[in-house]
C-alpha cells in the first residue's frame, strides 16, 4: 500500500472507538511531555542559561505553544491517526515527503531510547550503586527491548498513574526548594547570574538552553495520533493540547527557578540527576535514593514508551509498503513486531557510542523540528485550499503558524554540527531503505 493510499483511507469515516474524553486527554498530554527531559537535563541547560534558565523553559513553552497551535488546527481538521505524516501528504501530496517526515518520527524515536539509556546509566543509578555508563546502558536497552517483544503495550491507565508519579517527584523538588528558601538557604542573587557577553550574549544563551529544554516539551506530538479516539475533537482536542502544555510548562518553570536558587551552578555541570541535587541540599530526610528510584522509573518509562513507538512506526510504514517487508514480522505468541525491535533497538544502541546524553537529546529535537516545520507550513498551505477536512474545525491566526515555522528554524540553528551530521546520516539510511523498497517494488510487478 502506498502512502497516497494511506492517505486516501484517513480521509475515510474513522474506524477507532471514540472513546478518551478530555480529562483522559489532558492527562495523557501532560504524561507525554512530563517524561524524562526535565529530570536528567535540566543541568546541562542551566550551564548554558545560567541565572535564566526559568526564562528558556518559558521560552520553550512558548515556542512549543507555537507548533501546538498548529498541531490544533490539523488535527480538528483531519481528526484520524497518523499525525504529522498525514498532515503533510494532505498538503504537499507527496509520498516522499510524507515518509520523509514520517521517518524523521522514527528517527527521533530511536535517538530518544539511546540518549535515555545513558540517562537511565547515569547519577540517578549512581546514588543506588555506582555501576560503569556504557554497560549499563547497553544492558537496558537490552531490558526495553526484551519487554517491547513481550507486549508492554501504552494503555490510558498506565498513562495516569506513571503521570502522577512523575509530577509527584516534580512538586516534591519545588516543596523541598521552598522548605530551603524558607530557612534562608535559598541564593536569589543567583538569578542575576546570567551569562557573559551583554544583551546578545544573554538571548544566545537563553536560546540556547531553550533548544536542549524543547527536549522536554516534544512530547505532545503524539497526542495528533490519539485524534480518531478522542470524543468531541473539535472542542476537546484544542482544550486537552494547551492546557497540558500549560500545566506541565508550569511545573517546569518553577523546577527552573527552584534548582537555580537552591543549587550552585558548578554542582549542576555535566550532570545527569541535576533534581537529585535540589534533595541533596535540602537534607529534610528524604532519601536520595527514594527520588533516585522516583526519576528512574520515570526515565525507563519513556524509553519503554518511546521504544513502543518507533518499532511500531517502523512496522506501520513497513505494512504500508514504504520500508521494507522484514519488519512487519511478528512473534507467533506475542503477536509484536520482533525485526522492528531489534532493528530500533540495534540503531538506538549504535547511537550510545557517538555522543552523550545532550548530543543525543539535542538531535531528537533536530529530527522532531523537521516535523514540526512540515506541521506548521502545512496550515499555511491548506489554507489555500478550505473545502478539505472538516468544516467545523478550529482556525488559529496565520501569524502563528508562520511564527512556529520561524521558530523551527530559529532552534535548528542553534544546533552544532555534529548534531546536523548524526541527524542526516540517520535520513541517509531512511532514503536508502526508501529507495530500496520502490525498487523492491518494481522488480516485483516486472516479474
Amino acid at each position: 500500500m502506498s502512502q497516497g493510499e494511506v492517505a486516501a483511507r484517513t480521509s475515510e469515516a474513522p474506524q477507532l472507538r471514540r472513546a478518551i474524553t478530555r480529562t483522559a486527554l489532558l492527562l495523557f498530554v501532560v504524561g507525554d511531555v512530563l517524561g524524562a527531559g526535565i529530570y536528567t537535563l535540566v543541568g546541562e541547560a542551566a550551564v548554558q542559561a545560567r541565572g535564566a534558565l526559568w526564562l528558556a523553559l518559558l521560552v520553550a513553552l512558548g515556542l512549543a505553544l507555537l507548533t501546538a497551535a498548529s498541531y490544533v488546527e490539523l488535527v480538528t481538521r483531519f481528526p484520524r491517526a497518523g499525525g504529522a505524516a498525514v498532515f503533510a501528504h494532505r498538503a504537499f501530496r507527496s509520498d516522499a515527503v510524507s515518509f520523509l517526515v514520517g521517518f524523521c518520527g522514527l528517527a527521533a524515536g530511536v535517538t530518544s531510547v539511546g540518549a535515555l539509556a545513558l540517562a537511565f546509566a547515569g547519577e540517578y543509578l549512581d546514588a543506588l550503586v555506582p555501576l560503569p555508563t556504557l554497560p549499563v546502558a547497553l544492558v537496558f536497552l537490552a531490558a526495553i527491548g526484551l519487554l517491547n517483544a513481550r507486549g508492554i503495550s501504552e494503555s490510558m491507565g498506565a498513562n495516569i498513574v506513571m503521570t502522577l508519579l512523575e509530577a509527584a517527584g516534580l512538586v516534591l523538588v519545588v516543596v523541598l526548594g521552598a522548605v530551603v528558601a524558607g530557612r534562608g538557604g535559598a541564593d536569589a542573587a543567583r538569578l542575576a547570574d546570567l551569562p557573559p557577553g551583554g544583551v546578545s550574549g544573554v538571548a544566545l544563551g537563553v536560546l540556547a538552553a531553550a533548544s536542549l529544554a524543547f527536549y522536554s516539551f516534544v512530547g505532545f506530538e503524539t497526542s495528533a495520533n490519539v485524534a480518531e479516539e478522542t470524543r468531541d475533537v473539535s472542542r476537546n482536542y484544542p482544550r486537552a493540547l494547551i492546557g497540558g502544555l500549560l500545566l506541565a510548562g508550569a511545573l517546569y518553570v518553577l523546577v527552573g527557578l527552584t534548582v537555580t536558587l537552591t543549587v550552585p551552578a558548578d554542582r549542576l555541570a555535566g550532570s545527569s540527576g541535576p533534581l537529585l541535587e535540589v534533595v541533596r541540599v535540602a537534607d529534610v530526610g528524604v532519601p536520595a535514593w527514594l527520588f533516585s528510584v522516583v526519576a528512574l522509573v520515570a526515565v525507563a518509562n519513556t524509553a519503554l514508551l518511546s521504544g513502543i513507538y518507533s518499532s511500531r512506526l517502523a512496522y506501520g510504514m513497513a505494512a504500508d509498503g514504504v520500508l521494507p517487508a522484514v519488519l512487519t514480522r511478528v512473534l507467533p505468541r506475542r503477536r509484536t513486531p520482533w525485526v522492528a525491535i531489534l532493528a530500533s533497538l540495534a540503531v538506538s544502541t549504535a547511537l550510545t557510542f557517538t555522543g552523550d546524553l545532550g548530543d543525543l537529546a539535542n538531535t531528537v529535537v533536530l529530527l522532531l523540528l523537521v516535523t514540526f516545520a512540515s506541521t506548521n507550513l502545512a496550515v499555511i498551505v491548506l489554507r489555500r485550499r478550505p473545502n478539505e477536512g472538516e468544516p467545523d474545525h478550529v482556525r488559529v491566526p496565520i501569524v502563528l503558524p508562520w511564527l512556529g515555522l520561524a521558530s523551527c528554524v530559529a532552534l535548528a540553528t542553534q544546533q552544532e554540527p555534529t548534531v546536523w551530521l548524526r541527524a542526516a546520516l540517520l535520513l541517509l539510511v531512511g532514503v536508502a531503505l526508501y529507495g530500496a523498497t520502490r525498487l523492491g517494488e518494481r522488480f516485483a510487478r516486472r516479474s
